[in-house]
């Protein structure tokens, strides 16, 4: 049997495609992002498991959730999860469309085929398409202190300049780098930390 990924590949492209073409790329990103949480959540498990209850009713719980959550609520875990994930766009005080008929249509799609548990790797493909779009790429940045937004900002422009892409910095502290930071975009990592130029250094005293 084909793994998650590899089925979840079709249904993250036919989505992409149609938000693409019709301007609702964002739009759906955001809501695939809370349905994944959702769906990865154990306590939806037995609603998600559960032969008795029709393929229609979860999905429309999934749908239900978001618009009451996220699109419609002043504040809530789900909208403060939008605004403090890495990379997102958001702040916590944006504000987001309720699901689309399209959108909806797509996740009883999903339903109906049993397929609800893809949406986690549906919402990584989708990202992976709209990166390629957008010809953006994921650096992921581990500093021994906290960025200011001063070296983010400079960080992220002079990533951008040097790979000619958008860039979107994913951060995070390692005080054991002792200063500096290691940067990985893909398969390359550039380590400009203390502990990495120690390390050369004693290789360079023990060659």
């Amino acid at each position: 049997m084909a793994d998650l990924s590899t089925l979840a590949r079709p249904y993250a492209k036919a989505a992409f495609d149609y938000a693409n073409e019709h301007g609702v790329v964002n739009e759906w990103e955001d809501f695939l992002f809370i349905a994944s949480t959702i769906v990865n959540d154990k306590s939806f498990q037995p609603l998600l498991d559960n032969p008795a209850v029709s393929a229609e009713h979860k999905s429309a719980a999934l749908v239900d959730l978001y618009d009451t959550q996220v699109a419609s609520a002043s504040d809530s875990a789900f909208k403060q999860l939008l605004g403090e994930t890495q990379g997102h766009r958001h702040d916590s005080n944006a504000s987001y469309s309720k699901v689309s008929i399209a959108l909806s249509n797509f996740v009883n799609q999903l339903s109906e085929q049993e397929r609800l548990a893809l949406l986690p790797e549906v919402y990584e493909h989708y990202r992976r398409h709209k990166a390629l779009s957008l010809k953006q790429l994921d650096a992921y940045v581990t500093s021994a202190y906290p960025l200011t937004d001063a070296q983010r900002e400079l960080l992220e422009t002079r990533l951008a300049a040097s790979l000619n892409a958008s860039v979107v910095i994913h951060e995070a502290v390692d005080p054991s780098l002792l200063a500096g930071a290691t940067i990985k975009i893909g398969d390359k990592i550039i380590d400009d930390s203390m502990r990495g130029k120690l390390q050369q250094l004693k290789t360079q005293l023990t060659a």
